[in-house]
């Protein structure tokens, strides 16, 4: 099953994210070396939400990321929600539907 983490951001978060960059980076990428995550990053133009795309069994590797994410920590993130995606076509779909 696919799962999308939405993070709605605040205003000035280019800013405030330079300082902890690195470490957020860093979850991610460890997060997408155990092939929870497969892709992510923020929406441009406006640059106000940001998606991650997990992948499992359950909601569990997006609500661990969660939990350790400075950006969430720092209040970078105003909010977040996570929703699972019913992914029917392409090569990574979950449940793929042929006709």
């Amino acid at each position: 099953m696919h799962y999308l983490l939405i993070y709605d951001l605040a205003p000035d978060y280019i800013e405030r994210r330079v300082p902890l960059r690195a470490e957020h980076l860093g979850l991610a990428q460890a997060a997408a070396d155990r092939g929870e995550l497969v892709l992510g990053g923020a929406l441009a133009d406006p640059v106000d939400q940001a998606i991650l795309l997990f992948v499992g069994e359950s909601p569990a590797a997006a609500e661990k990321f969660v939990a350790a994410d400075p950006y969430v920590k720092n209040g970078i993130v105003k909010q977040w929600r996570i929703r699972p995606w019913t992914t029917v076509v392409g090569p990574q779909a979950a449940k793929p539907v042929k006709l």
